[in-house]
């Protein structure tokens, strides 16, 4: 590969205005995902309704953590503009715009069409007022028996104050009046968790929970009057502060302050049913301590995420075609059933995955599960940031440790969501004689490593897997992640030194196949980036290409501006946040952004630089942002093999093909791009993937 040359003209200074701001431009992923529900072309109707479900339990989380901490920002008096120019207090009130409009656009989208549309095919959900008498007698019943008794009144007066209201619960606003006295007086009643949202009174027939309560009232209040009552739910701050520093033990500083998350967080959102009393609003308001633009009046149902109920409903024709994992073909025995030999196997090659169209039961989960099974292995070192509640890696590792293996799991204990989840996984694995470290001080462990090391008639060998998804069964079947199977003992050398770096606090810095964050991703990628602006310069070939979950770090974004302005071709494959403008003449018109969102969660990291004809080709954990750049363990390996290159190169040339159905970036708007002109869909790459991966399988049996 010839050296790269210095280029050769001093860059033009960029632009002030020339990021998007992050918050607003999550708004417009979340903004694609309701198109995915609008599209009666594509997208089959039962799946329609369950992205309405993921928009809000998306913008749920966005407020739950960005917009808490961009309030908190504001609380602190810290006046400072983001990297867009917007100062904080105004892009609060851009996103609470935004988002009203969204939300309005949702409800209506539910309104007027996915449920009209779900009740011509005989799946209604139905208000109070339509249910037949028969299933109005059969609700009253199971009022009476199954919800009454483990309901909690809470009224409000001078004796019980304003009772606290937990983030996301769907309550119930009740005005009373004392008939003896004619009083008014406001009650709160909180829709029980541990029932459905929706009741469902037969098999395409549903109610909402709360207007079975709402229309039993009288028994919860018995000698009032029932004036009125309606729904309302808020969203908290629940992003987590650990001062780490100062924290002897992270584990305990972290179990106390999910402790104090329960007693309770300001409030950053009021969702509540359209025409409540004025009075009702007000005192809600007032109690929660909200301002009024952090109100949103919808239609009932409040809380589309209960839209997730109707994955039970069977109907295949309205859902997606059934989708069954493969066994990867290098992992799969043409002449036994029997499990492939996995060291066997990676001994001879690497092994390139890609989930969920590759079995992750049958790859990467095998490699753990035969790593602990097998009298040879002596080691097993695992990084663990979310993992199922029924995790076979943990059962495996467990078995291992059991068996007198020394097995090390590096826990993230303070992964977003799942803290308390990992806490109790860390625990088990303690009792059970697993080393357990809970990360590192300042970082989290983001990384996707396993290393075992097995004892083989030549002297030890080492096995690992890279990947860029977490080792959670579950999720792999929903999530589009790739991974690394190999026995490269550069490559396992490179992931022993992180290991030892994450569990002896070593200062390695000494990698040859991975780059490592914090440091060295960054520091990396900004030298191949550079290596292409000099290819182009000296007319040799030249070309960055990117997949990404998001991208708002500013010197890697400056850097793509040069690279634009240098000539090179810059194509970024990103599914949520981005920060760069695309298509911008003088700043970005070599740069093309697109997104691919659909069946799975696109999850994968990967990377290829031209290098003048020489691809430097690789995947990781990590995405191009300061918290994973700077303030988390994250890792990219290199891809070598010319079967590898070419299948992620291929992938990359099926995602920018303008036939293929994605949203593309012009400036700061995305444009979607998922018909031809004659009303017909373009490709969908899943489909296809899903197809090409039969075609696979059939061509391996002939």
């Amino acid at each position: 590969m010839p050296d790269a040359a210095e280029p050769t003209a001093e860059p033009l200074p960029l632009p002030p205005d020339r990021y998007v701001d992050r918050e607003l431009s999550w708004l417009a992923f979340n903004t694609r995902v309701l198109d995915l529900a609008r599209d009666r072309t594509r997208i089959p109707l039962l799946e329609r309704a369950k992205f309405l479900a993921i928009f809000s339990s998306n913008l749920d989380e966005y407020f739950m953590v960005r917009v808490a901490g961009l309030k908190r920002r504001i609380a602190a008096g810290v006046a400072v503009p983001g990297t867009s120019g917007i100062m904080p207090r105004d892009l609060h009130d851009a996103i609470l715009a935004k988002v009203r409009e969204l939300v309005d656009e949702q409800a209506r989208t539910f309104a007027d069409e996915v449920r009209p549309e779900l009740a011509a095919e005989g799946i209604h959900i139905l208000a109070w007022d339509e249910l037949n008498e028969a299933e109005r007698a059969r609700m009253a019943s199971m009022f009476s028996d199954r919800i009454l008794p483990i309901l909690t009144p809470l009224a409000v007066d001078p004796s019980h104050p304003f009772p606290y209201i937990s983030g996301l619960s769907v309550n119930l606003a009740v005005l009373l009046r004392n008939p003896s006295t004619g009083a008014k007086q406001f009650a709160r009643v909180k829709l029980p968790t541990n029932l459905p949202r929706f009741i469902r009174l037969s098999d395409s027939r549903y109610v909402p929970l709360e207007d079975v309560i709402g229309y039993h009232l009288g028994h919860l209040f018995t000698g009032m009057d029932i004036l009125e009552w309606t729904t309302f739910r808020i969203t908290r701050n629940e992003d987590l502060e650990v001062e780490e520093d100062d924290a002897e033990n992270l584990l305990h500083a972290l179990e106390k302050e999910l402790l104090r998350a329960k007693v309770g967080r300001p409030p950053v959102r009021l969702e509540i049913v359209a025409g409540i009393d004025e009075q009702m609003l007000n005192l809600i308001v007032a109690e929660l301590d909200i301002t009024t633009k952090e109100v949103f009046e919808l239609p009932a149902p409040l809380d589309l995420t209960g839209l997730f109920a109707l994955a039970g409903v069977d109907r295949e024709d309205l859902q997606y075609p059934p989708f069954l994992p493969k066994t990867h073909p290098d992992l799969a025995g043409v002449e036994s059933a029997k499990p492939a030999d996995m060291f066997s196997a990676l001994r001879s090659h690497d092994v390139l995955l890609q989930h969920p169209y590759d079995s992750f039961a049958t790859s990467v989960q095998r490699f753990v599960e035969q790593a602990a099974a097998d009298p040879a292995v002596l080691a097993i070192k695992q990084s663990l940031y979310r993992t199922s509640g029924d995790s076979p890696i943990i059962d495996a590792l467990i078995e291992a440790a059991d068996s007198g293996k020394q097995v090390l799991a590096v826990v993230e204990i303070k992964a977003r969501f799942d803290e308390q989840a990992n806490i109790g996984w860390a625990r088990k694995l303690e009792r059970a004689g697993v080393h357990v470290v809970y990360g590192m001080v300042g970082l989290k462990t983001h990384c996707k490593l396993c290393l075992v090391v097995r004892d083989e008639p030549d002297g030890l060998r080492r096995y690992a897997h890279i990947g860029t998804g977490n080792y959670n069964p579950k999720t792999a079947r929903q999530y589009e992640d790739m991974g690394l199977l190999t026995s490269n003992p550069i490559i396992t050398e490179d992931v022993a030194r992180v290991f030892n770096h994450l569990s002896g606090m070593t200062r390695e810095t000494d990698y040859r196949r991975l780059l490592v964050a914090p440091g060295g991703i960054r520091r990396g990628l900004l030298k191949m980036i550079d290596d292409e602006i000099a290819h182009a310069a000296s007319g040799r070939p030249a070309r960055i290409r990117l997949k990404l979950n998001s991208i708002v770090d500013e010197a890697i974004m400056d850097a793509l501006y040069r690279a634009s302005n240098a000539g090179v071709g810059v194509d970024l494959w990103v599914r949520g946040t981005c920060g760069l403008r695309a298509g911008v003449p003088g700043l970005s018109e070599n740069i093309r952004v697109r997104s691919v969102l659909g069946r799975f969660l696109e999850h994968s990291r990967l990377f290829w630089f031209e290098g003048a004809g020489t691809p430097k080709v690789g995947l990781g954990s990590a995405d191009m942002m300061h918290r994973n750049l700077d303030r988390r363990v994250e890792t990219l390996v290199s891809i070598t093999n010319p079967r590898h290159i070419a299948q992620i190169g291929a992938l990359f040339d099926k995602a920018f093909d303008d036939g293929t159905a994605s949203w593309w970036l012009d400036d700061t708007a995305w444009q979607q791009h998922t018909l031809f002109d004659d009303g017909t869909p373009k490709a969908d790459l899943q489909a296809d993937l899903i197809a090409a991966l039969g075609q696979r399988r059939s061509e391996r049996d002939r």
